[in-house]
């Protein structure tokens, strides 16, 4: 993935280009068709999804719990916190995203602090 790819995303507005370089080199696009699932719920976590277009529904413990969109992260709590997936994630239309590896949320801690700190913002406001 490139730089510009990910400036049309808004998790991504305002980070520094050299912040965005490392993102990038690590990010991967993936696709899920409606239907197709993001996560599941007690599974164990190893990546976040940072959804660039689509929607998708989230559900923990069989009730839905919320939606998420362009520009938001699911996947982060288990990545960052408990290992475990606490909801699922289903596309309710097509999804691309772009996933992120535990091992490469972890190193942003060093080469990326802008975009760790908002990850840690999101497993925050997530966990409320």
């Amino acid at each position: 993935m490139d730089r510009a790819g990910l400036t049309g995303i808004s998790f991504f507005a305002g980070l520094p280009e050299d912040e965005l370089d490392v993102v990038a080199a690590t990010a991967v696009a993936v696709e899920f068709a409606e239907g197709q699932a993001l996560t599941t719920e007690g599974d164990l976590g190893h990546c976040i999804f940072i959804v660039e277009s689509g929607e998708a529904e989230i559900a923990s413990g069989g009730e839905t719990i919320g939606r998420i969109g362009p520009g938001e992260i699911v996947g982060e709590i288990a990545v960052l916190s408990s290992g475990m997936r606490t909801a699922s994630v289903v596309a309710t239309t097509p999804v691309r995203a772009l996933r992120l590896f535990k091992r490469d949320v972890w190193a942003l801690e060093q080469t990326a602090p802008e975009a760790a700190r908002r990850l840690r913002a999101a497993l925050d406001v997530h966990r409320a």
